[in-house]
């Protein structure tokens, strides 16, 4: 499937560690683990284009240009289950800002439930990663970013391990400026609203509330 402002991030290990999460007899902690590691893939693809200014250090030799980035770094997840990509990124992004948006889904409307909503100042001047592993109807994605673009935040970027057509035709039509990273586009959604063939709900597997 082939959309504009869609990146299908495709590579060997993302392969090998979404077939770990989607395999049901998973359990929380290989769950956990994996998703951090595929986290981390997507960072690489994701920030590929982030602008970097010069940045003057000296070697143990002599002076060099170096780079340093443009921008301050804000992530986002999308609680609960975007919390299980934070770990991931951290390590890669130290400096990084991390902000929450919470929200539950109606189990009837299968529509999303704000919760909560705690942000850095500066977002209006950082790009903001907003993370959550699942884009199945969109609209959590979608009411977030509003929430975020409502705050001032300018620079932004999706990230996802799995999704839906559904999913990545709202969110791009709520929000055609913000592209969207993920690691796999999957069937569709059941009667529920999950993906299909998906992994299930990924803020219990990653927590262990499920069952």
């Amino acid at each position: 499937m082939k959309m504009p402002g869609v990146t299908i991030i495709e590579h060997p290990l993302l392969r090998v560690k979404l077939t770990t999460l989607r395999d049901q007899r998973t359990g929380p902690e290989e769950f956990r683990t994996r998703l951090a590691e595929l986290a981390t893939l997507l960072l690489f693809e994701a920030t590929r284009d982030l602008g970097t200014q010069p940045l003057l250090i000296r070697t143990p030799l002599c002076s060099h240009e170096g780079a340093e980035l443009a921008r301050p770094i804000v992530l986002v997840p999308i609680l609960r289950a975007g919390l299980g990509m934070v770990g991931g990124i951290l390590p890669f992004l130290p400096g990084a800002s991390v902000g929450h948006i919470g929200m539950k889904r109606d189990e009837h409307t299968h529509r999303p439930l704000p919760y909560y909503c705690n942000l850095p100042a500066h977002i209006t001047h950082a790009e903001v990663l907003v993370l959550d592993p699942m884009l199945a109807t969109g609209h959590s994605a979608t009411d977030s970013i509003t929430q975020l673009k409502a705050a001032g935040a300018r620079h932004l970027r999706f990230l996802c391990c799995l999704s839906a057509p559904a999913g990545l035709t709202q969110l791009r039509t709520a929000h055609p400026d913000v592209p969207i990273y993920t690691a796999a586009v999957d069937d569709g959604l059941d009667a529920n609203a999950y993906i299909t063939p998906g992994l299930g709900d990924a803020g219990d597997r990653c927590f262990g509330t499920v069952g």
